[in-house]
Parts: C-alpha cells; structure tokens; sequence
C-alpha cells in the first residue's frame, strides 16, 4: 500500500490492525453513546437552572389560603407551562437567532452571563431580578393563574434555562437529537412537578434554612457552568483563543 509503504512490515501491521480496532469500536458504540456524557451536563444544567426549590417558599406564598387540590392544580400547570415554553424554545430558537441575526457565539456569551448572575443571587439566597420583577410578583395575586406568571415564565423558565435549551439543541443536527433534548426537558419538567406538588411538606422538612444551602449548592454549581458556556462562547467568537 502507497500510504505505509515506507514502513517497516511489523509496524504496519501494528498501525493497521490499531486502525481496525478503533473502526470495530466505533461502529460498536452508537452516537447516543458517544454523546451521553454531553446530555447528562445538559440534564444536570436544565435542571440546576430551574432550581425547583428555589420556587418552594413563592409558592406556598403565592398559594396561602388554597385547599390542596387548587395548590396541586398550580404545580402541574406551572411544570406543563415550563415544558411547552422550554420545547418551543428548543425547536424555534435556531430560527430565531438567525432572524435576529445574532451568532451562536455571542449567544454564549450572552446566556453564560445571564447565568452567571443568577448564580450570584443563588449564592446570597435570594430571589435573582433576572427572573422576576417586584411588579410581577405583587401582580401574580390578580391574575386569573399564577401558575403561569409569575411561576412559570419568568420565574422557572427565564433566560436563563430558553438559552440552555437552544445551546444545547444547536450541538448536533443528528435526527435522534432532538428527541433527546425534548425528552430531558420532559424528565426535568417531571421532577419540577413532584417537587412542585410536594412543596408544603419539603418546606416543612427543610425550612428556610434547609432551603438556602439547596440553593447555595445550586448556585455553586450554575456559576461553574456559566464560566463554561462564556468560555465556549468566546472561543467561538474569537478562535485563536483556543488555540
């Protein structure tokens, strides 16, 4: 063969026989594998990001006085709403990135920052602006369901978690991909809604305390996050910064 015929026999061999052990092992492992690593951090992130527990003591504000049927109907309307916003956002944020004419680079950027804030006001334990306003919260009372605002949009599903979602659904144009992300979203959204029906007896168990070191430890994990994606974001923007 012209490609080794300047090597020696054994180690030709050896280069070949290297060469179809990684063809084997290749075709052995599916893309799903191969990228599973990749959406375990997309669960962890989607997941650290809507910060179910956060949401635990505006709850049971927002919801004092309700029997528990109504504060049930609450939690599943909040986790069906998130769900919706977070899959349309999945399948339309590439388009709208591309109309605004906004590069995924800058788009990076953009969340990891939005992350990284929210990250700080998770680690102060307090409720971060970048989800929600004052005005929102002291309005949630006169709307028809709070379970939309100001739980679900912005409070669970705000910038922060739309532009993970398109990040992450803009790694791959694989057609098992999307199946993938969208069926994440729908595991994250199930565990925001067990956490969500169960809000009255885990505030019970954790109290205030219990739930500022949860969202202390989230935040410690968000901020870590939200380096990386600015990170990947710049290295998109400005490439000799990978090099």
């Amino acid at each position: 063969m012209v490609l080794f015929g300047r090597l020696p026999l054994s180690l030709t061999f050896e280069r070949c026989h290297d060469g179809a052990i990684d063809v084997v092992l290749a075709k052995s492992m599916s893309p799903l594998e191969n990228n599973w690593s990749e959406y375990s951090r997309f669960f962890t992130a989607l997941l650290v990001i809507l910060d179910p527990f956060m949401a635990i003591p505006i709850l049971l504000s927002l919801t004092d006085g309700y029997s528990a049927a109504e504060r049930n109907r609450v939690a599943r309307t909040a986790a069906l709403t998130v769900a919706a916003v977070l899959v349309l956002m999945a399948l339309l944020g590439e388009t709208l990135l591309h109309w605004l004419g906004t590069s995924l680079g800058s788009f990076r950027v953009g969340g990891g920052i939005v992350l990284f804030l929210m990250a700080l006001a998770m680690l102060q334990a307090q409720i971060d602006r970048v989800r929600t306003s004052r005005q929102e919260e002291r309005s949630a009372a006169t709307r028809a369901s709070i379970a939309v605002v100001p739980i679900a949009v912005p409070l669970l599903a705000g910038p922060g978690a739309m532009s993970t979602v398109i990040i992450a659904m803009h790694r791959s144009t694989a057609p098992y991909h999307a199946a993938m992300v969208i069926g994440i979203i729908a595991l994250v959204c199930l565990i925001l809604w067990i956490v969500l029906r169960l809000a009255r007896p885990i505030g019970a168990l954790l109290g205030d305390i219990g739930l500022n070191v949860l969202n202390r430890l989230f935040g410690l994990i968000l901020a870590a996050i939200a380096v990386e994606v600015i990170a990947n974001g710049l290295k998109q923007l400005f490439p000799v910064l990978g090099t």
